[in-house]
């Protein structure tokens, strides 16, 4: 589970920016919204506000990058990492960019961080609490040879011979970890490390993701339960009582072919077997209605966007409740009502157990509903003079500005919690 995220020169973000899944001290909701693991109080949810350009997004995307980083590893020296760094100051866009990251994985707390530019990784070093923090691993680069230095901590027992080969691994542009995926080696601290990225924490969901596709191919492939779907789905009021997925033989054409001739190697022996057998395996779903006890089917693309989002909603759901898993959501209420997603955020708060969302939101009706939020889980993003984000938490405030019986939703309004817009006045005069 992660414990704490934070993020330095990357995008919008200047100065050291951490945003935490520790509970403070509130037993607000805390049978549903705190999960208690090898001491530690750690919280199921963060929700992240903020005006347009704020940076909330950046929080996700910079998750997103290290999960790459470490999974990702380029294959050539030359191949650059495709970002930005804070890039309206003189100083900055020369500085290095440094991502942390402290997480439990089978009750041991991990700690990796790396600092890298555009061309390399130039420092990275894991530590794991065992219980006292220990070293894993520091990595340094040479970066004028563009050479990789690692060393092992004294209670990591490594044979020599391992460590020379992770090294030759390790290109000056991939993460330690990146190369022992590429090394046949089996150390048990980075193999936890790379298994937490893998299995726990799942790539950024966006608006123009296609859930619909990816929660599909889950169930046609046995990984999802389509009666696990099905179930939540009929908990929000879409009358859904069966999800249908056929398997269809299609005539490929002649067009499609060519471009993937022309795409790939011609020789290819997939494109070969696809020119031989002209077919090729389509699968295709539709959702069932039932309406006054009688039952219709509607192809999934002819549904609304609402009811395609929480299809894929409902997938999510049941995967966070069936494995411990993380999840980053860029604009959480995209195409849905805010009682279906008070609905699936309450869904998700009493039903799992080892789970994480971290998501941005505009809905601002849930700052109005104490019943399904705790100051701690709600944070806020506010572009400062100098265009670079401020991260803070609703816990932060004190009680000068928040009490307990406080109107959040209010002060959120009202510009005492920043993180909104700071518009101009509403006459425009332009030259006609």
């Amino acid at each position: 589970m992660i414990l704490n995220f934070s993020i330095q020169n990357f995008g919008p973000i200047k100065d050291r920016q951490t945003l935490s899944f520790e509970a403070d001290k509130s037993t607000h909701l805390e049978d549903n919204y705190v999960i208690h693991k090898s001491g530690y109080r750690i919280l199921k949810m963060a929700l992240i506000y903020g005006s347009n350009a704020s940076g909330k997004s950046t929080i996700l995307q910079a998750l997103n990058f290290l999960r790459e980083l470490v999974l990702q590893p380029k294959e050539k020296k030359t191949d650059e990492f495709e970002f930005q760094p804070f890039l309206f100051d003189p100083k900055t866009p020369q500085q290095n960019t440094v991502l942390g990251i402290e997480f439990l994985h089978n009750d041991v707390k991990y700690l990796y961080e790396v600092e890298f530019f555009r061309k390399a990784i130039v420092r990275e070093v894991l530590y794991f609490y065992n219980p006292k923090r220990a070293v894993v691993f520091k990595r340094n680069t040479d970066i004028n040879n563009q050479l990789t230095e690692i060393k092992f901590g004294s209670k990591i027992k490594i044979e020599k011979n391992t460590e020379r080969n992770l090294e030759a691994n390790t290109l000056w542009n991939n993460t330690v970890l990146g190369g022992f995926l590429k090394t046949n080696a089996n150390i048990k601290e980075l193999k936890e490390t790379t298994d937490w990225f893998k299995n726990y924490l799942y790539p950024l969901v966006e608006p123009r993701t296609s859930l619909d596709a990816f929660i599909t191919s889950k169930i046609d492939r046995n990984e999802l339960s389509k009666k696990d779907v099905t179930t939540i789905l009929k908990k929000a009021d879409l009358n859904i009582s069966d999800i249908i997925i056929q398997e269809e033989e299609e005539e490929i054409p002649d067009e499609i072919l060519n471009l993937l001739k022309n795409r790939l190697n011609e020789s290819n022996g997939k494109i070969k077997a696809l020119e031989e057998k002209g077919k090729f395996t389509s699968v295709k779903i539709e959702l069932e209605h039932t309406v006054n006890n009688v039952k219709y089917s509607l192809p999934l693309k002819q549904e609304s966007q609402g009811t395609r989002r929480f299809y894929g909603f409902a997938g999510l759901l049941a995967l966070l409740i069936k494995r411990p898993t993380a999840i980053p959501i860029d604009e959480l209420e995209s195409s849905l009502h805010p009682d279906l997603l008070s609905h699936f955020i309450i869904l998700f708060l009493i039903n799992t157990n080892s789970s994480q969302i971290i998501a941005t939101t505009h809905n601002r009706e849930i700052l109005d509903n104490k019943d399904i939020f705790r100051n701690d889980a709600i944070w806020f993003t506010d572009k400062q003079e100098d265009s670079s984000t401020d991260l803070y938490s609703l816990a932060d405030f004190d009680s000068s500005v928040i009490r307990n019986t406080s109107n959040i939703l209010n002060a959120y309004k009202s510009g005492k919690l920043k993180g909104t817009p700071n518009l101009g006045d509403i006459f425009i005069d332009l030259n006609l």
